[in-house]
């Protein structure tokens, strides 16, 4: 096969090239060859394809992410926002935390446990190349009916996978979401999150500055798994064919990964590091290119020196591998002994593959001949940026109108309750979390089924000071929210992540999220996604919580079947003393039981519709973000002044599902009186902005006082103690009964 060099490129204008296998359309090849003079070398192609590809640029969504720096809060205590790796946020006494979620939805499908395992390698190495230690894991997990044969593929591969990496390199798994909807089958969701900390003088960025300095690939050697994965997997409407797409799929080493993050901390330590990027989706055609354009402006790579594991790689395909477990380092020429020496004494290998320059361009050598010779800008940030048609969906108005009014409401209350504890959504989520470690490093304050985890910030770094801060986070979402009413829907995400963060006494401060929506070419996903993204900077900038980054993904189809679409976010918070965290639920006897905030008849989009009638119409709660900046503030304020005993959210199944886990959270029972006459609404109802807690009779009135002052309705619902859940007039059930229909839904389907 004849090598593809820039001197022929310019000798063969006319040759045919692959661009619409890789990806491109018309237009944008077009525009490469503009942007060159020429038509592309196979490998710049190769880079460009990747580059330009729905997963990397954003070319479909750029016009309506940059909503969150336009209506972004002032905050202080964001250090890096959107651009970088992750975002980097100040938590005080010195530290700072760097967290970000992303999606590996189409491989998870394609591959499980490979696909899953590399979801968490990849954002755990995004918060590596902050200067972070990685110090916990979560992941947000949607499939189709738990009862499909195609869950039962999926759902057990994608667990393990997330398992094995995450147990393997030593990262508790404090939190996340498994839910399940048709709408899923046979395009699940997995979003992994990475939280990390550092001394916030000790931030790392993606750049290449300085002519002279040394380009070092280290890690893992490229070998042919992923390669194109970005663009092939991602970038595509996914058909049924796809399992042939398996090869696109990467292959992860978690202990090398976790070689790789104790080699990367002593190589911060050593001061070694003048600028870093992991290799993940595009591999090295996005390291080198984003490195290049965030520094000096030019690089010269010889890629004769990329270490491989397979020797017959092409030029192309190496820089198209998504390879795993593999970092990008710019060094000074004087530091490159230390930096090789460290790499050593950990088993890294590490590779001088080219140098800055200051020329302006990225040239890319073979066997002696350039191959690429590219402005590196044009490729990281000049790609294509559509504005693409909307237009609301044909049925949204008629989806609005058919509201669950019309459904018949239950007389028996309490079996409602218990056909909704053993629904897959609502039943317990142990069968899942049992398989991951919630506590390894020993800094778990804070786990599943909690409703947010919690980490104390210990010393993670060498000579760094103890602290008693910590560090929550919560992930949410509802698809069937965000159906009903995108913008809306985006703000509920948001305000569930916001308040389980809120209930455990931490103070939310800042968000990342990961946007799971069909086709961005459909007018009606672009709908639900600019309106979603509208909802959800509106929403941040009232509760004053700045999107730090996140990730985007389309195509999230199987054939025109989208995915109800999925706004997942994360929040992350801070707490000055571990020691004051609320508990999840009821922790003993004797305690009186309060509901915060205020009820109304909103079922829309509820887990009764959906469990009970199988019915999705109407309106979802509506987002109430002032009443959840005020719960939040009391939530905080109680914590710290030592007045709540135990708390939990109010969400899917509303207070009764509430009311139930909270009596399981420690197998104390309570007996509690209603504050409304329609006790379906008061025990049904999805409306936001409120929680329960549990307090000292003596501290009641204290808890009142501040809620008055933050004009938060307070209700005295009655007292923990005994075996039974009691709704006076309503029913009595043993806690023991809740507990069976609660553990029982996937044990039955999984085994």
């Amino acid at each position: 096969m004849t090598l593809d060099t820039v001197k022929r490129a310019g000798e063969t204008p006319e040759e045919r090239q692959p661009f619409v296998e890789l990806g491109m359309k018309d237009d944008e090849y077009q525009r490469v060859r503009d942007i060159l003079g020429r038509r592309p070398t196979s490998s710049e192609l190769a880079i460009y394809s990747v580059m330009w590809s729905e997963h990397c640029s954003y070319k479909s969504s750029k016009v309506h992410l940059r909503q969150f720096s336009a209506k972004a809060p002032k905050s202080e205590a964001l250090l890096v926002g959107m651009g970088e790796n992750a975002g980097v946020v100040d938590i005080g006494d010195g530290w700072a935390a760097t967290f970000k979620i992303e999606s590996h939805n189409h491989p998870s499908y394609v591959e499980p446990h490979q696909g899953a395992a590399t979801g968490v390698g990849g954002i755990v190495r995004d918060i590596m190349s902050m200067g972070a230690r990685p110090v916990a894991v979560m992941d947000s997990l949607r499939f189709g009916g738990a009862d499909q044969p195609d869950t039962r593929r999926v759902l057990p591969g994608v667990v393990e996978g997330i398992s094995h990496y995450g147990n393997c390199l030593g990262l508790p798994n404090i939190g996340g979401e498994v839910a399940f909807d048709p709408c899923y089958i046979g395009n699940p969701l997995v979003n992994a999150l990475c939280v990390g900390l550092l001394r916030k003088d000790q931030i790392k960025l993606a750049t290449a500055p300085g002519p002279g300095n040394k380009v070092v690939l280290f890690g893992a050697r490229t070998g042919a798994d992923g390669i194109g994965g970005a663009s092939v997997l991602a970038s595509a409407t996914f058909e049924d064919e796809s399992q042939a797409k398996r090869p696109a799929v990467q292959v992860g080493d978690p202990f090398m990964e976790k070689l790789l993050i104790e080699c990367c901390l002593e190589l911060y330590q050593a001061d070694v590091v003048v600028g870093i990027q992991d290799l993940g989706a595009a591999g090295v055609s996005c390291a080198t290119t984003e490195l290049a354009a965030k520094g000096t402006g030019g690089m010269h790579v010889d890629l004769n020196l990329v270490p491989l594991r397979d020797p017959t790689l092409r030029p192309e395909e190496i820089l198209m591998s998504e390879s795993q477990e593999r970092m990008m380092a710019v060094v000074t020429p004087g530091d490159i002994p230390a930096f090789m020496a460290i790499c050593d004494k950990w088993d890294v290998p590490a590779t001088v593959i080219g140098e800055v320059t200051d020329t302006g361009r990225l040239v890319m050598t073979w066997d002696g001949e350039v191959i690429v010779d590219i402005p590196p800008g044009t490729a990281a940030d000049d790609g294509p940026i559509y504005d693409r048609p909307i237009a609301e969906p044909a049925g949204q108005s008629a989806l609005n109108a058919d509201g669950p009014e019309r459904l018949p409401r239950p007389d028996d209350l309490l079996e409602t309750l218990l056909t909704l504890l053993g629904s897959p959504n609502v039943g317990s989520k142990e069968w899942v979390t049992s398989q991951y470690d919630r506590y390894v490093r020993g800094n778990t304050v804070l786990a599943q089924p909690a409703d947010a985890g919690m980490l104390r910030v210990s010393e993670v770094m060498p000579g760094a000071q103890e602290t008693s801060r910590g560090i929550a986070l919560a992930t949410d979402g509802n698809g069937r929210y965000a159906r009903l009413d995108p913008y809306t829907g985006a703000q509920l995400a948001l305000s569930e992540a916001y308040r389980n963060v809120a209930v455990t006494g931490a103070r939310p401060l800042a968000v990342t999220n990961c946007l799971n929506f069909g086709s961005p070419e459909d007018p009606e996903v672009m709908w639900q996604f600019s309106e979603a993204v509208r909802g959800l900077a509106d929403a941040c900038r009232t509760l004053g919580v700045p999107v730090t980054g996140g990730n985007v993904s389309f195509y999230n189809q199987t054939g025109s079947a989208a995915i109800n679409p999925t706004p997942v976010v994360g929040v992350l918070g801070v707490i000055d003393d571990v020691a004051r965290r609320v508990r999840s639920g009821f922790v003993a006897p004797g305690l009186r039981v309060v509901l915060l905030g205020e009820t109304r008849d909103e079922l829309g989009g509820s887990e009764w519709a959906h469990v009970v009638h199988g019915h999705l119409g109407g309106l979802p709660p509506r987002a109430d973000l002032r009443a959840e900046q005020e719960l939040a503030a009391v939530l905080a304020a109680a914590a710290g002044e030592g007045l709540l005993e135990g708390s939990h959210d109010l969400s899917d199944g509303g207070l009764a599902v509430a009311l139930a886990e909270s009596c399981l959270a420690q197998g104390v029972g309570c007996s509690v009186t209603l504050p409304c006459d329609d006790a379906f609404v008061d025990l049904f109802s999805e409306s936001a902005a409120r929680a329960l807690v549990c307090v000292r009779p003596e501290a009641f009135e204290a808890l009142a006082e501040l809620c008055a002052r933050h004009d938060v309705p307070c209700y005295g619902l009655g007292t923990t103690g005994g075996t039974t859940l009691s709704v006076e007039g309503v029913f009595e059930v043993p806690v023991e009964r809740l507990r069976e229909a609660h553990t029982g839904a996937l044990p039955a389907v999984f085994g």
